[in-house]
Formats: C-alpha cells, sequence, structure tokens
C-alpha cells in the first residue's frame, strides 16, 4: 500500500454503527436523534472526496464550496435518504450518485446559489480543501477517478486516526509518533537501529512493534473499508477497489 498524502486528520467517533449503511438507514427516521447526529459525523469524514468531485468536474473553487455546502444541507435534512435503494450497496457509491443527482437537480436550475443567508448546515476549511485540490496530481484524472482516490485516502486516514487513539489510550502516544513514519514504507527502507534508539529498546523489539504496528493498522483499515458495505461478502472487492485507487496517478 503506497504511503498516503495528505492523510485527512479525522478523530475516531464512537457514533456508528454496524456499517455506514446502519447509520443511513437508521437516520431516515425522523425522530432517531442519535443516528442523525452519526450521520453528520459521516459527512464531516467523507466531504473533501466529495468537494474533490464538485471541484474537478469544472466548478470554481467558490462554486465548488457552495455546491457542497449545498449538498450536505439536503443530505442532512435527509431529502436524499427517503429513496435509498433496498439493495444499499457501497456507501462510497451511494454518496456519489446522490452528489452527480444534486448537481443536476440543484445547480442547473440555480437553487444553489440561493441557498441564501444563515450559517451551513456542516462547516468545512474551504481554504484547506483548495489547497489540498491544488497539491493533488488532478490534472490528468476524471472526476470519478479522482473522487475514489481521494475516498481511499480518507480511509487510510480514518485507519490511522482509529490506531492513534488505540496508543493514545494504552499510554504509547510517543510509540506512534516515532512509528507513524513506517507505516507504509518498503520493510528494506525501515532504520531498526534508528527506532530502537528513540524508542530506547533493542533492535529486535524495534522490529516487533514495527510489525505489530503495521498489522494493527491492516486490520483498522480492513474494518474500516468494512464500514462503507452493506454486506460481508463485498469487503474484499470493495477493499481491492480502494487500495487499487491508492495506486493511480
Amino acid at each position: 500500500m503506497p504511503e498516503s498524502e495528505g492523510m485527512a486528520e479525522t478523530p475516531h467517533e464512537p457514533l456508528f454503527l454496524t456499517t455506514h449503511w446502519s447509520v443511513v438507514l437508521a437516520a431516515k427516521d425522523k425522530a432517531s436523534s442519535g443516528c442523525s447526529e452519526a450521520l453528520e459525523v459521516l459527512c464531516r469524514t467523507y466531504w473533501y472526496p466529495l468537494y474533490a468531485f464538485v471541484r474537478s468536474s469544472g466548478y470554481s473553487p467558490h462554486d465548488a464550496q457552495d455546491l457542497t455546502q449545498g449538498f450536505f444541507e439536503k443530505l442532512l435534512a435527509k431529502e436524499y435518504l427517503r429513496g435509498v435503494d433496498p439493495e444499499k450497496g457501497r456507501f462510497r457509491t451511494f454518496l456519489k450518485v446522490a452528489l452527480k443527482r444534486f448537481l443536476v437537480h440543484e445547480w442547473e436550475r440555480g437553487k444553489a446559489a440561493k441557498r441564501g443567508g444563515g450559517e451551513p448546515a456542516l462547516s468545512f476549511d474551504t481554504g484547506l480543501a483548495e489547497q489540498r485540490f491544488q497539491a493533488q496530481p488532478v490534472h490528468s484524472l476524471g472526476p470519478d477517478v479522482i473522487y475514489d482516490r481521494q475516498w481511499a485516502f480518507t480511509l487510510l486516514g480514518v485507519a490511522t486516526s482509529r490506531l492513534e487513539c488505540e496508543y493514545a489510550a494504552a499510554g504509547k502516544a510517543n510509540d506512534f509518533t516515532v512509528l507513524k513514519p513506517f507505516l507504509t514504507e518498503e520493510r528494506g527502507h525501515i532504520p531498526y537501529p534508528q527506532i530502537a534508539g528513540a524508542l530506547n529498546i533493542t533492535e529486535g523489539a524495534a522490529r516487533v512493534a514495527v510489525h505489530r504496528l503495521r498489522k494493527r493498522f491492516r486490520e483498522l483499515f480492513r474494518e474500516v473499508v468494512a464500514e462503507t458495505v452493506s454486506e460481508p461478502g463485498e469487503v474484499e472487492q470493495e477493499l481491492r477497489q480502494v487500495i487499487e485507487a491508492l495506486s493511480w496517478s
């Protein structure tokens, strides 16, 4: 797995049900306030792939920011949840299809530009979003490819944040800081003597520490991917597609 570029710093929120689809389907119930909160967490987690899709579709930074905010307003108001397909499928696909529908039915009719004043339903760092977009190799990639690629980086970021939380909870925050740069490093390039010195352990212990870190990261990454599909049998295929998206350049 290649090294993540600009991993999203998304804190692990204890609001997820079994899968993201569990949140979405439960949130269809207007009285389900807890699921509404969880749905907002999902939106905060996956906003950047959506922004990147809109931006790479030819919209200006200002319009892309406005459209992404407008889409979240519709989603959090649950206007796009009533017609969710019972087959559900992948959460990644659901969000992209819903966004495309929004762009057609809202922007072309001018509604997105007339949302009016007031606070947005979901705020995010629009300046940072544009910086990230400009830093990516987007010119040779289409919107769908860019979306899938940024989705994959977001999943990496979520898994990394969960791993960091585990190390912190175990009183090993410093260990994680030292070991994190080697999560995706080629095995032959890992400086075990340097790691051993930084952690004041033997080189053998350093090898074990790196091995455990990477093994747990792979487990967490798989868990994160599994949360985005509706059936256990879809995990392997989605995992392959996400890893493939990381290799695109």
